[in-house]
């Protein structure tokens, strides 16, 4: 018989620390991944709607260009002189300063096509045996 009685003072017990955690796992759900979720949004929005014409930007899939035209929802980026495409808001990941450009992110083609000529030649000179 104490036994039955401790199996029912423990099972009270549980419910309500099942009640707490029940109510628990929303709260967690919300500081851990909506909260930051929606600030990222925010700032993302932010980063958007202050886009004007001259900033350097980063799309979504890596490409470095720089804004010419800012309208509603999209922008014109011009990726090479005299090359301008047309991206939607979304597709801009983050504004970049000149110096991340240049800082080893962005490939200098003139100097890597130079090197590759160099050493075509250098193979050219050289006699198969």
């Amino acid at each position: 018989m104490g036994d039955s009685m401790f199996l029912a003072q423990q099972s009270g017990g549980s419910g309500v620390f099942n009640l707490i955690l029940l109510l628990a796992i929303p709260v967690v759900f919300y500081l851990l991944l909506i909260r930051p979720q929606n600030k990222r949004r925010r700032e993302q929005m932010q980063m958007q709607s202050s886009l004007r014409p001259g900033v350097r930007v980063m799309t979504t899939s890596g490409m470095y260009a720089e804004v010419t035209e800012v309208d509603d929802d999209g922008v014109v980026l011009e990726i090479a002189p005299g090359v301008r495409v047309r991206f939607v808001k979304a597709a801009i990941m983050n504004i970049v300063s000149d110096d991340d450009v240049k800082g080893g992110d962005a490939v200098d083609l003139d100097k890597d096509a130079d090197a590759d000529a160099a050493e075509d030649e250098q193979k050219a000179d050289k006699p198969s045996a």
